[in-house]
């Protein structure tokens, strides 16, 4: 049945606040029931999954969040969409090469989501790319189509080579890439040891410099690639020992994640150069691979910020094709296949985290009472009279100086000056005139610079059953933003401010940057918490690094999947294919060299300890000794 007749009329127009339609990619919606719906085929006839149903669903089958959420038809549409739209612009070109995609395991290297690549990009020879020996132990035992690529970057050892001209024994096309000189020599010994004619390429050294936070992979400092120089002399190289035959691939890599459109330009124009120069030495090169940094818009903006990108796929693989094209027909050499590495923008839609709020915390939720005492300390009459004495005119001078109070306060108080009461009765006269200030903000035509953190001030903090180191590192580690909204009540108004906490005991455990109509904002819109109601958020684009990035700090491991597939035939148009349980509380242990095992017998010995000194009953420790090991195998987030 059609998605749209179960789950009612897509609304686009009530997710403004959260810009889903720019970041989106035409993958989510809301529907009637303001729950956030995912369409699989980016059409409102087609499925329609309700993220509402598919968190039931989970429950109902026992899994508790957060969970990760993997809608496997995303990533075959991004699979599917990259390869077409390079063999549509190619055709509309007159170009001569064909397109070769492959995929770098290293941006999700979980087995799943590489089958499902592999699946869906057979029509197409989509082939995988590695970057270590044991990334290429997988692409070896995966990548069984004999049309399309491996490609091998990354330092390489004798190894690392052994294995990639293994590869060309079982028939497949795996091209090493010479990364730095030495690595020919190593080549060309044992290719002649092994007798397989290997596929090399080289990486070249462009001297155009990306710009994010990934500029540091491109430019003459670059960790990667031969210097023109090394190119020249690896080729001479090549043709000293009959091999200049095997020399199949240029390379090169400007960035993960490329905002501005120009410095794809730029760099084909550079090593296109190059390309067309080892043509016209007599040297065949078959493929041009313009590496990664294909970009992913996960702020909506559209713009050269490092969280965007100011392209679209097909002005992307314009620009290359018709690039090359030009240079390669201005020289009368023949147009190589296009192969290009885009794991970002293949993954990154595929994923999200669904977690629930647990509580709202704010610096003024609990206050006490105000009331006048005798010989009470100046600062506190000092505040006092300040609440009183607060209007819309004044508001600015009265912020100033309740500042300038509350930091007396907390001095005061470490000299002993004021004592607890007192300084409790600061804090609650603070907040309350900074709520005040808060609604009078609303009626101001222009809101004075000091006062603009009052928003920020006032905003709560919901704290959120998820580790933001194993599930969100980047928004630690380098603040890439990710999309975040709730999965619900979008047909409400949200009305809180807030930024979100995790349950880490650390302070950074937390994310203050998000996005905003016109940029960024260190608050989210979220809505009010109703007794008694569970509230779920996301956070989206998660697909890409996030889920093989994160570590185990406070020993939260990862976290429960869920495989969704569309089926148009089903009820509420999906089902889940398959979960993979996170990881247990004894998992994480024994990965820190704990043993689980000597720990529970420990825990035992000391219960029968208490049970022989008579201080717990004997029933009493067998539940206890029962209920740490059903701990220990449990999950490690909060049980809500």
């Amino acid at each position: 049945m059609k998605g749209g007749e179960q789950q009612g009329r897509v609304l686009q127009n009530i997710i403004k606040p959260y810009n889903v339609d720019s970041w989106g990619s035409g993958y989510f919606g809301v529907n009637e029931r303001g729950h956030l719906c995912v369409l699989p085929d980016k059409r409102l006839d087609g499925p329609i999954i309700d993220f509402i149903q598919v968190i039931k669903e989970i429950q109902e089958q026992g899994i508790p969040l957060p969970t990760v959420i993997r809608f496997h038809d995303i990533l075959r549409s991004q699979v599917q969409l990259l390869n077409t739209t390079f063999a549509e612009v190619i055709s509309e070109h007159g170009y001569q090469g064909r397109f070769y995609g492959v995929y770098p395991i290293k941006v999700n290297q979980m087995r799943e989501v590489v089958e499902e690549i592999i699946d869906a990009g057979h029509p197409f020879d989509h082939g995988l790319e590695a970057g270590s020996k044991s990334e290429l132990l997988a692409c070896l035992a995966y990548n069984e189509n004999s049309a399309s690529l491996t490609v091998l970057n990354g330092y390489k050892d004798e190894e690392y080579i052994r294995l990639a001209l293994l590869g060309r024994k079982l028939g497949r096309k795996v091209i090493i890439v010479v990364e730095k000189f030495s690595e020919f020599d190593l080549i060309i010994r044992l290719s002649k040891e092994m007798q397989a004619d290997p596929l090399i390429g080289i990486r070249t050294k462009l001297a155009v410099k990306g710009s994010g936070r990934w500029a540091g992979s491109s430019g003459d400092r670059a960790k990667f690639g031969l210097t023109c120089s090394e190119i020249v002399a690896g080729v001479e190289l090549l043709r000293q020992n009959g091999m200049t035959n095997c020399l199949k691939l240029l390379h090169f890599h400007v960035g993960s994640q490329i905002p501005d459109i120009r410095i794809v330009k730029e760099a084909i124009t550079e090593a296109g150069r190059i390309y067309v120069n080892l043509a016209q030495s007599g040297i065949a090169i078959d493929y041009f691979d313009v590496g990664g940094g294909l970009g992913v818009d996960y702020d909506g903006s559209r713009s050269t910020g490092d969280s965007s990108r100011n392209y679209t796929l097909r002005e992307y693989a314009a620009d290359i094709v018709s690039g090359l094209q030009q240079l390669c027909d201005e020289t009368g050499v023949t147009h190589p296949h296009i192969v290009s590495e885009s794991g970002r923008y293949i993954t990154a839609h595929h994923s999200c985290v669904i977690t629930n709020v647990i509580s709202s915390l704010h610096q003024a939720s609990n206050s006490c009472s105000t009331t006048v005492d005798e010989g009470e300390h100046i600062l506190l009459t000092n505040m006092r009279e300040a609440a009183e004495s607060l209007n819309q005119t004044n508001c600015q001078e009265i912020f100033n100086d309740i500042q300038q109070y509350k930091d007396e306060t907390i001095v005061a108080f470490r000299l002993g000056v004021i004592c607890l009461v007192e300084r409790a009765k600061v804090e609650t006269l603070y907040w309350k005139i900074i709520g005040r200030i808060h609604i009078m903000l609303e009626k101001m035509d222009f809101i004075p610079e000091d006062l603009q953190q009052i928003e920020e001030l006032k905003a709560n903090q919901y704290l959120c059953n998820f580790s933001v180191f194993q599930s969100a590192a980047d928004t630690w580690a380098i603040s890439q933003i990710l999309p975040i909204m709730p999965v619900m009540r979008l047909h409400e108004e949200p009305d809180v401010r807030c930024s979100l906490a995790d349950i880490t005991c650390d302070s950074d455990g937390k994310i203050t940057r998000f996005i905003a109509k016109d940029g960024y904002d260190q608050t989210l819109l979220l809505h009010s918490l109703e007794p008694d109601e569970d509230y779920y958020i996301g956070l989206f684009l998660t697909g890409a690094y996030q889920d093989v990035m994160g570590d185990m700090h406070n020993l939260f491991g990862r976290l429960n999947e869920v495989h969704i597939y569309c089926d148009d035939d089903d009820p509420d148009d999906f089902y889940i294919e398959e979960v993979i349980k996170g990881t247990s509380a004894q998992q994480v242990l024994a990965t820190m060299q704990y043993n689980p095992e000597i720990m529970a017998r420990s825990i035992k010995k000391m219960i029968d300890h208490q049970i022989r000194q008579g201080s717990v009953l004997p029933r009493e420790g067998v539940a206890l000794i029962d209920f740490y090991e059903s701990c220990l195998q449990g999950y490690t987030y909060l049980k809500m």
